[in-house]
C-alpha cells in the first residue's frame, strides 16, 4: 500500500523560503514520477512541480518557475520542494502524488497535505 506523508509546511513572510518534504512508503522514489500539487481555499487544485523517475528531469508550473525546485533523495525515499521568493498567492495546502508521467494522470489518492501560509 502506497502512503504519502507531507511535512515541513508553516508560516513565512513574503520573500521568504521554505522546504517541504514528501516521505513515501510502498515504492521507491526512483520508480515513479512524483509531483507536488497545491490547493488554495476556493481554488482548483493545480500542479506545481514534477520530477521524472527515468531521467530526473524536473517540470514546473509557470507560476513557480525560477522560484521552486523539486528534488529527490532515493535513499530516504523522500521528495522535496524548495520554495524561494514566496508570495502570498503561494498560500495553499501542498500535496504530493504519483503520476503516470509528468504532465499525465494522477495515480494516487490525496493525503492530508501540508499547509504553507505566506503572510506578513
Amino acid at each position: 500500500q502506497v502512503q504519502f506523508v507531507e511535512s515541513g509546511g508553516g508560516r513565512v513572510q513574503p520573500g521568504g523560503s521554505l522546504r517541504i518534504s514528501c516521505n513515501i512508503s510502498g515504492f521507491t522514489t526512483d520508480y515513479y514520477d512524483i509531483a507536488w500539487w497545491r490547493q488554495a481555499p476556493g481554488e482548483k487544485r493545480e500542479g506545481v512541480a514534477c520530477i521524472s523517475s527515468d531521467d530526473g528531469s524536473a517540470y514546473y508550473a509557470d507560476s513557480v518557475k525560477g522560484r521552486f525546485t523539486i528534488s529527490r533523495d532515493n535513499a530516504k525515499n523522500t521528495v522535496y520542494l524548495q520554495m524561494n521568493s514566496l508570495k502570498p498567492e503561494d498560500t495553499a495546502v501542498y500535496y504530493c502524488a504519483t503520476e503516470s508521467e509528468c504532465g499525465g494522470h494522477v495515480l494516487s489518492s490525496w493525503g492530508q497535505g501540508t499547509q504553507v501560509t505566506v503572510s506578513s
